[in-house]
């Protein structure tokens, strides 16, 4: 498996989502998980929101797995925090950052967060209260690193006035075809086009790259905004056309390659899968280990509709 670097680290160049483990069985899970670690991912990424209440998805992966001592050191547990349901809000105080690390912690039977990530932002945001929380579980060895997740660059540049741990990741939606944080800045000045239309700040690839986040890529096979995959989609005919040429060619599944164009990309990103179908993620993963020729990049961007001046 390709990795990325991550922090002072690397990880894999692929992600494990649990967000909809919820429905599943244990030996479901059992066998999800085992899929992923064959495959050279030992990266999983949770949320405190995953599963329909209050760190469903978190204890039903520990529940499952019973990972001893020495497994759980083998892997990466990322999860999320900063959206209250029971609200109808989202939350970057103190209060509620270090009662949800609380929560996954004894959900995911861990002592220790490997990522905290601060999940869909907080208008209200108060960069203090942010930083004191971060201290506090940091201080006490119960989150090792931190990021965000689909913040803007002055949302991050904000959050950086009063957090003094680097912020090492920001997860965003990102697919062949739902591409805008990509899509954008190649038609740049071009009046009168909808994709040349800066939207939340733009940039935010080029931020991250300059200082050192690790995009992780959401949704990659997503059509739109939850509208469904683009894979098989025929409303995606042409697109689906090219991957399958070139799934062919290079002997792999075709959801590797919608894999491979996101790995390519030398922002390094990680691409974090949402499927529970072992046999997805083997096949999506194998994708991390393709070099596509920036022909073959290029080709499949404009094959999703997007605009090459």
């Amino acid at each position: 498996m390709k990795t990325v670097p991550f922090g002072s680290s690397t990880a894999p160049a692929v992600v494990a989502g649990m967000m909809r483990i919820d429905d599943k069985d244990d030996a479901q899970i059992r066998a999800l998980y085992d899929t992923a670690r064959s495959a050279g991912v030992d990266f999983f990424d949770h949320a405190d929101i995953y599963g329909g209440s209050m760190h469903f998805c978190e204890g039903r992966f520990a529940d499952a797995l019973g990972l001893s001592a020495a497994e759980r050191d083998e892997i990466v547990l990322q999860t999320k925090c900063g959206i209250n349901p029971a609200e109808g809000s989202f939350d970057f105080s103190y209060e509620h950052i270090v009662r949800q690390v609380e929560g996954s912690l004894k959900a995911l039977r861990t002592d220790h967060i490997d990522v905290l990530l601060l999940h869909r932002p907080d208008a209200l945001v108060e960069p203090d209260e942010v930083a004191r929380a971060f201290d506090e579980v940091e201080a006490a060895g119960k989150v090792r690193a931190f990021g965000v997740s689909n913040h803007t660059p002055r949302q991050i540049d904000l959050l950086r006035t009063a957090v003094t741990q680097p912020l090492i990741a920001n997860q965003l939606q990102l697919s062949i075809t739902h591409a805008p944080i990509i899509a954008q800045p190649v038609a740049a000045n071009m009046v009168g086009e909808d994709q040349s239309i800066v939207r939340d700040g733009g940039g935010i690839v080029e931020y991250c790259r300059i200082n050192g986040i690790t995009v992780q890529a959401w949704s990659p096979f997503q059509g739109g905004f939850f509208t469904g995959v683009f894979l098989g989609n025929p409303e995606y005919a042409e697109l689906n056309a090219v991957i399958d040429r070139l799934a062919a060619s290079y002997g792999v599944a075709p959801i590797a390659i919608a894999t491979a164009w996101i790995t390519r990309h030398p922002a390094k990103m990680q691409v974090v899968l949402g499927t529970t179908t072992p046999e997805r993620v083997r096949d999506a993963a194998a994708g991390a280990d393709i070099a596509l020729t920036r022909a073959e990049w290029y080709e499949l961007f404009r094959a999703a509709g997007h605009l090459l001046p």
